[in-house]
């Protein structure tokens, strides 16, 4: 009975503060996002939203997969009471992610055009490819450490980090547009790429002041190779995913052309419906995301005790909690949404968007949280399955519908994949949970 209370206690904690830090980080992004279209312009934030599809790639190949892996590690060592152990799998996770970072960096900062002319079929994204090549590295390191602490269900760090990052990429930028504006002069795309560097680097600081350094004891050949064969997979999916992510990212602006839009037209509906609809919709993912990122390591360590009854609560709460604050936001969307894209984001576009796509809200929250039960059960094949499922579908909801109907196909084409992606996640469970009960059974 305790050790539920203690359980229920640690998710509580952790994510209270995940989410303390979260929401407060998203404060300070959502009004971001507002200083950015009015200094910038629909079209610069277009052209900005442009690059983190390839960010995202990039985070996937050096850091996501490893830092998932340091968490479930460590989690195990320290089940396993040795704390020695889980810091030699942090040690070793950084030096692989650290290295595939300098790598990346590299090779961003000399095929910079080739990406930008190629992949993003927009050379003005050329000059902030190369400004990006900056992050990979401090990026690697704070998020390996944040798995580390993740592992330990220790979220202090994580939650500092995070608000680090988030105060020095607006601080910066905002520094930057105020020495700007005393010459006489504006701020560019450029300057608002050096504030994610200034982020990442700021987040990186903080990780490292807050580490404690102490003895590493284990085998490191085992060590590397436990690492490698858990992340490699994880690595594989991410990638994947966000490849197709970034090909239905990159093709709205370019259907949207074949719609009969302008280029500067596409890029601006493109700008409003990333940088300022979405950060609207994915403001209360701050909570699912803290609740997914501390699942992970729960419901890894109530599989490897058989605590089938921890899991099977865990997916309950989960559905019901994601539901119901899908729900609710929903309800405040489409009474709150207009009045969000006209009077605070100053843009009727806006406004549409948020109030059409508030109906994936319940969807949305809930198949993120399911992700992370699957990767905690060590299923990460499940998840880039119904990942695919799902990006595939509005892949084709953007190819052949944006040139008929405009943007109202890929918001059509959004419900359907996130409706499909939880319906199908929500069934796998439900058979993984009556295989394991046969199994018991057999037994």
């Amino acid at each position: 009975m305790s050790k539920n209370l203690s359980v229920k206690r640690t998710i509580f904690t952790g994510t209270l503060l995940l989410t303390s830090a979260g929401i407060l980080s998203r404060f300070i992004g959502f009004f971001y996002k507002i200083f950015l279209s009015r200094v910038i312009g629909a079209e610069g934030l277009g052209i900005y939203q442009l690059i983190f599809p390839v960010m995202a790639l990039c985070f996937s190949l050096t850091s996501a997969g490893i830092q998932t892996a340091i968490s479930k590690f460590v989690s195990k060592e320290i089940g396993n009471e040795n704390p020695a152990g889980a810091r030699l799998y942090l040690l070793v996770g950084l030096i692989l992610s650290v290295s595939l970072s300098i790598l990346t960096g590299i090779y961003m900062w000399n095929y910079s055009e080739f990406i930008a002319g190629s992949f993003l079929r927009e050379m003005r994204c050329a000059p902030l490819i190369r400004i990006l090549s900056f992050c990979y590295v401090p990026c690697s390191i704070h998020s390996c450490i944040n798995g580390y602490y993740y592992g330990l269900k220790k979220t202090l760090v994580p939650s500092l980090s995070q608000l680090a990052e988030q105060s020095a990429r607006v601080g910066g930028v905002y520094l930057i547009y105020m020495i700007a504006q005393s010459n006489g002069h504006s701020i560019t795309i450029s300057d608002a790429v050096w504030g994610l560097v200034l982020g990442e680097i700021a987040g990186m600081l903080v990780s490292l002041s807050c580490i404690g350094f102490g003895a590493c004891k284990g085998n490191i050949r085992k060590t590397t190779w436990s690492l490698l064969t858990l992340s490699f997979p994880l690595t594989v999916n991410r990638l994947t995913f966000n490849l197709f992510t970034a090909i239905e990212n990159l093709l709205i602006p370019y259907q949207l052309k074949l719609f009969g839009y302008s280029s500067s037209d596409a890029l601006s509906i493109y700008g409003i419906l990333t940088g300022m609809a979405f950060a609207i919709i994915m403001f209360p993912t701050v909570l699912t995301n803290s609740i997914s990122v501390l699942l992970l390591p729960i419901v890894s360590e109530a599989q490897a005790k058989h605590n089938d009854t921890l899991i099977r609560k865990a997916i309950i709460r989960t559905t019901e909690s994601c539901l119901l604050l899908g729900l609710l936001c929903t309800i405040g969307l489409l009474l709150l949404g207009d009045f969000i894209g006209n009077f605070i984001f100053k843009n009727a576009l806006s406004a549409t968007f948020i109030v059409t796509l508030s109906w994936i809200c319940p969807f949305l929250y809930l198949g993120s949280t399911l992700n992370s039960i699957f990767h905690g059960l060590g299923k990460p094949g499940i998840t880039l399955f119904l990942n695919l499922i799902s990006c595939i579908i509005r892949i084709l909801f953007i190819v052949f519908l944006i040139p008929v109907i405009g943007i109202r196909g890929y918001l059509t084409g959004l419900l359907v994949s996130q409706i499909l992606h939880c319906v199908l996640a929500l069934l796998w469970l439900y058979r993984l949970m009556k295989q394991t009960d046969h199994a018991l059974q057999s037994v």
